[in-house]
């Protein structure tokens, strides 16, 4: 098949007809893995949803407990 690469937005977008879709059991608005593997575009169905905790272990980071941070008096129209 043979499809365009066209302006979205301020992104560019390809059309992947409903039959196609249907085959490879992807649903409007899932969440999809996009990844380039030997120079080619390679489009996946993410299995599972990760937590936030899980995905900043993956970058070796982590999450809080944060400490709270005094920003200092209101300037100007803030209401504190």
């Amino acid at each position: 098949m043979t499809t365009q690469l066209v302006k979205w937005g301020n992104s560019q977008g390809i059309r992947i007809p409903k039959g196609m879709m249907e085959e490879a059991g992807i649903q409007l608005n899932e969440a999809l893995n996009i990844a380039v593997i030997d120079g080619k575009i390679v489009i996946e169905r993410i299995s599972r949803h990760y937590t936030l905790e899980e995905r900043a272990a993956a970058y070796g980071g982590t999450l809080g407990p944060y400490e709270e941070f005094d920003w200092g008096e209101p300037v100007g129209k803030e209401v504190w």
